[in-house]
């Protein structure tokens, strides 16, 4: 999501100072064997492909049937089906990266839905879809493949939240609670797993053009189109956010925010709480002058 500029210019913060948009190789950690989920459009498949790039090995998952490879994925990322809401897909996965690979260096669980509305507009269905998808499919994931990289000793848990886990905005109350749980429980299995030498990692990237909107999910057409408006009007698009991911994996950041925008609202929250309190009131007074009051 984009808020509008905050005098923060002057303000040092460690780690969230702007990084350039390259990703160089780092041949001591190439060679990886790497699982991305949703990984056959918008922030996945850039992600898959940076991978490919630098010399990883890499298995896309997503929907289509694992004889129906999607025409978008490189020539040279395998390809496996994974509905991250079937239990049952999650641990053919593992089996497949086992038989293929012995075992995985980095999971990327990054697929998910979009979705906004407010409170009275969202149903008990949306709700539940989000959270099985954006929640409980990171969740499945984390608990397949922490066995393996707990018995290996080392590894990469990268979870794919968004700004919507840190910042939260109007008419977007299931979107930011699954987002944020997100980012809960990568902080816990940060601590949870250094001892056994696997680092984690969560994506907290703002709007950026992607297909996203064309998965919006939404009881509440407004809404849904005051977030495709922020997302086809970024500045930035899928490959620029994952180059900077890759540099945030390299130095194995915890908590990476890819972009500029992400990183001034995150500083507002935290260093400037009554501007950015005045900032999310005039969000929600605009929306419902737009609504008309509704």
């Amino acid at each position: 999501m984009r808020l509008p500029r905050l005098p923060l210019s002057g303000l040092p913060v460690p780690g969230l100072d702007r990084m350039p948009f390259v990703s160089s190789p780092s041949p001591a950690d190439t060679n990886r064997r790497v699982l991305v989920t949703g990984g056959a459009s918008g922030l996945g498949l850039a992600l898959a492909t940076a991978f490919l790039e630098r010399g990883d090995r890499v298995m896309v998952a997503d929907l289509a049937a694992t004889d129906d490879r999607p025409d978008s994925l490189p020539a040279d990322a395998r390809y496996v089906r994974l509905d991250v809401r079937s239990e049952e897909e999650w641990q053919a996965a593992r089996a497949e990266v086992e038989q293929t690979w012995g075992g995985l260096d980095v999971l990327v669980n990054n697929a998910g839905i979009a979705q906004g509305g407010r409170i009275e507009y969202l149903t008990e269905e949306d709700w539940r879809l989000i959270t099985d998808i954006n929640l409980l499919g990171v969740a499945r994931g984390c608990r397949t493949f922490v066995p393996m990289l707990k018995a290996q000793g080392r590894g990469h848990l990268v979870n794919t939240a968004s700004l919507a886990g840190l910042v939260h905005p109007p008419t977007m109350a299931s979107y930011t609670a699954v987002k944020a749980a997100v980012v809960a429980i990568s902080e816990t299995l940060r601590w949870e797993l250094e001892p056994f030498g696997v680092d984690v990692s969560v994506l907290c990237p703002s709007f950026f053009r992607t297909n996203l909107a064309s998965s919006l999910n939404s009881s509440d057409p407004a809404a849904s189109g005051f977030a495709s408006k922020l997302i086809d009007r970024s500045e930035r698009g899928a490959d620029e956010i994952a180059a900077e991911v890759m540099t945030g994996l390299d130095a194995k950041r915890f908590l990476i925010l890819p972009d500029p925008d992400a990183r001034k609202a995150y500083r507002g929250k935290r260093f400037m709480p009554a501007a950015y309190a005045k900032t999310m009131l005039g969000m929600g007074q605009k929306f419902a002058r737009a609504t008309g009051g509704s």
